[in-house]
């Protein structure tokens, strides 16, 4: 798949999560399930890490050094972009506010979405 489409995706991917975390928790349905937000998050930074990963993989031409560092790139940027977002929470929305816990579901998505792509490095380079 050319790395243009896949900067396309992980941009797509990016911009619907900062709209969830950003919008009005107002208008989100309601789900009575223990737990259910830091399970969003884990999803939610899981499926931007892994789309990152796919785009550096391709950016840095996927030789062995270059993968970890796709990796790495991937989970930093992860981090931080669910770091930003809890601190835009807290500024920019009324029925939202800034979570340590949140954080680390966000951190545990993007840990789990690398030790994933490592898992099926031979499935993910053939994207």
């Amino acid at each position: 798949m050319p790395k243009q489409l896949l900067l396309i995706w992980a941009i797509i991917c990016s911009g619907i999560i900062t709209y969830f975390c950003l919008t009005d928790s107002s208008n989100i349905p309601a789900v009575n399930f223990p737990s259910i937000d830091k399970i969003v998050h884990f999803c939610f930074h899981f499926g931007f890490t892994i789309s990152w990963i796919l785009f550096f993989k391709k950016e840095l031409k996927g030789k062995e050094a270059d993968d970890y560092k796709a990796y790495l790139v991937s989970f930093i940027f992860s981090v931080f972009f669910g770091i930003t977002i809890e601190i835009l929470q807290s500024i920019f929305t009324v029925s939202r506010a800034s979570d340590v816990t949140d954080v680390l579901a966000n951190a545990l998505g993007a840990i789990a979405a690398v030790f994933s792509a490592i898992a099926f490095k031979k499935q993910i380079d053939r994207i």
